[in-house]
């Protein structure tokens, strides 16, 4: 799986259908599933959004936390309220109504690329967001310590 960049603004019809930013849906060429799985954040008014492979690094790190524990039980919302939305021939997913509603979508729908996942914003909800996050994370000087490369070949940044 690729790596989702950027940010894009569509519209979404009455219908609840969206087309999913060309760049974004070209990261599903080899998944097994043509669509997307999307459960709401946890975080913010936004929609989390992902491919299957994703999804299964998922399950099988809820696998990995103690079975039955409280973890787990919490977590495992994830799954629960995860829907598989396919790709119609047009590129478009329709966002189911508890979902419109849970993010605050109505006209404009904004893709977030966030790495492995992407976010599914209410455009004016984003922009609130993104300058406080941007200033805690300059105020507090964050940074990343790069991982190694994984596989032969590939180049440190």
């Amino acid at each position: 799986m690729g790596i989702f960049t950027g940010s894009q603004t569509n519209k979404l019809d009455k219908k609840g259908r969206v087309s999913v930013p060309r760049n974004f849906r070209a990261l599903f060429d080899q998944e097994k599933f043509q669509g997307v799985y999307v459960f709401p954040s946890f975080r913010v008014a936004a929609l989390e959004a992902c491919a299957e492979s994703f999804m299964e690094r998922i399950v099988d790190s809820l696998e990995d936390l103690p079975l039955f524990s409280d973890d787990q039980d919490d977590l495992s919302i994830i799954v629960e309220s995860a829907q598989r939305l396919p790709f119609d021939t047009e590129g478009r997913i329709v966002l189911p109504d508890d979902f419109r509603a849970t993010a605050g979508l109505k006209s404009d729908v904004k893709f977030v690329g966030r790495g492995r996942t992407f976010q599914i914003w209410h455009p004016a909800h984003y922009d609130a967001e993104r300058g406080p996050a941007f200033e805690r994370a300059k105020t507090r000087a964050l940074t990343l310590k790069l991982r190694r490369p994984s596989r032969a070949g590939d180049e440190e940044a």
